[in-house]
């Protein structure tokens, strides 16, 4: 896996993506998006792959789309037709929503490290992971209502479902910096560590514990937990039933009863 603005490692049954725009504080790029993408299915299909840590290499963990991106949006969607440039429009930012869903869809759990600024498409990447954890310093922010716009990648969607739309709203509305410490204590994080090398660690100690389950148990409750959060509590327990009707009778289940009688750490294939 090589890539012009990501650097991904796999160790472990643990794969590691990092934006790698270090000197551009990892604002995305149109290779940016299309790379964060492509590697995101390649993780997903990736059998040896059990989870994945999405992290950023620098100061921080992203500054949200390249202004450069943003100002050549006339230019790529221009046409003499307003319909076909309004088309044109629609199309680009579809394509731009399509890494943070690729992140949702990525048969893996994805575990966001953020450390520094998470701002705008930033913000927008992180909802779309399973978990998030931080550093007490790190900061996030819903900056596309100071450039005029609205936030149009995910966020908007996807953190009503992760914390109080109240604060959704005033974050949205105001463009305000919500700081690791409130982050934690809202829920729009799991966790604020002192230091981005604890949090490095911790984050690596939670992957580890889940790369030691059951790949299928673990694929399967993704998926399940997808589908309730968009869906009805009876809807959902049909889907589960139709789950567990088609994968419960795995060797994984033998395997997690053999060890659990002989108190040993069960062994999973890929």
């Amino acid at each position: 896996m090589n890539y012009e603005t990501l650097q991904v490692s796999i160790a472990d049954h643990i794969a590691t993506v990092s934006l790698n725009r270090p000197d551009k504080a990892n604002c995305l790029t149109e290779t940016s998006f299309r790379e964060i993408a492509d590697a995101m299915q390649a993780l997903s299909d990736e059998p040896t792959v059990r989870v994945v840590i999405l992290q950023g290499n620098g100061k921080h963990f992203c500054a949200g789309i390249d202004l450069e991106l943003l100002l050549s949006i006339n230019a790529k969607v221009d046409d003499n037709c307003d319909g076909r440039k309004r088309e044109k429009l629609r199309k680009l930012v579809l394509a731009l929503q399509a890494p943070m869903n690729a992140v949702e869809a990525c048969a893996k759990p994805v575990l966001a490290a953020i450390h520094g600024g998470c701002i705008g498409g930033g913000l927008d990447l992180a909802a779309a992971c399973d978990m998030r954890y931080c550093t007490a310093d790190a900061y996030f922010t819903i900056k596309e209502i100071d450039l005029g716009m609205v936030a149009d990648l995910g966020s908007l969607q996807r953190l009503p479902k992760l914390i109080s739309p109240g604060l959704v709203s005033e974050m949205a509305y105001t463009g305000r910096m919500v700081g690791g410490i409130e982050a934690a204590k809202t829920g729009l994080v799991n966790q604020a560590f002192e230091s981005t090398e604890a949090l490095q660690a911790g984050v690596r100690v939670i992957a580890q514990q889940i790369a030691s389950k059951s790949p299928l148990s673990i694929r399967g409750t993704k998926e399940v937990l997808l589908y309730a959060r968009d869906h009805s509590v009876t809807e959902g327990l049909q889907q589960i039933a139709l789950w567990n009707a088609a994968m419960i009778l795995s060797e994984d289940l033998a395997a997690a009863g053999r060890a659990a009688m002989m108190k040993t750490q069960a062994e999973f294939r890929d």
